[in-house]
């Protein structure tokens, strides 16, 4: 089965897929933004597990249990250091991790918010850019995922996903742009 890219606005927590990707920092501490998010709506073993595994390198990616959260997954995509800002390397790398850490659990569907682009400061362009791109590319490259979804916060970040991915897919065969 081809695998699908869906994109929407909503709340990531709510995710209906196996993992959600977190935009993390290095050190695995649950702050503000979606990682506030994810350690309200999951509660705290998803911390707790997060303080067993952490600190990571920068632009690595590493796997929680979801606790109270719909996905059985968190990906922590360490997009930056603690107080420090969003690269694009550190984008590019995140995101290629967290697809890793998808084809090694096997999983079927990931969903991920724009990273960097509230505390990290990234521009939602460049970020919608670098992320579809490196999905793509990976989708490409044969994979287990058959849905990867970017679930945005704002009707203004869908929009640009929405443009970015028109220009870099061209809305191929093998994935399908679904505006909820």
């Amino acid at each position: 089965m081809p695998a699908r890219i869906l994109l929407s606005q909503g709340d990531l927590t709510e995710a209906p897929v196996e993992a959600i990707v977190n935009a993390a920092n290095t050190d695995l501490l649950l702050g503000a933004g979606v990682a506030g998010a994810i350690r309200h709506q999951g509660g705290p073993s998803v911390q707790e597990e997060c303080n067993r595994i952490g600190p990571i390198e920068l632009g690595e990616a590493a796997v929680t249990g979801g606790g109270r959260l719909k996905a059985r997954y968190v990906i922590h995509a360490a997009g930056m250091r603690l107080g420090g800002r969003v690269t694009a390397d550190s984008l590019r790398r995140a995101t290629r991790n967290s697809l890793l850490r998808a084809e090694e659990k096997k999983l079927l569907s990931l969903a991920f918010p724009a990273i960097g682009t509230g505390v990290g400061g990234f521009p939602p362009e460049q970020c919608a850019h670098i992320m579809i791109q490196q999905v793509l590319e990976h989708l490409a490259s044969g994979s287990h995922l058959e849905e990867v979804r970017f679930i945005l916060f704002d009707a203004g970040t869908l929009k640009v996903f929405e443009n970015a991915y028109r220009r870099l897919a061209a809305r191929p065969a093998d994935a399908e742009a679904s505006h909820r």
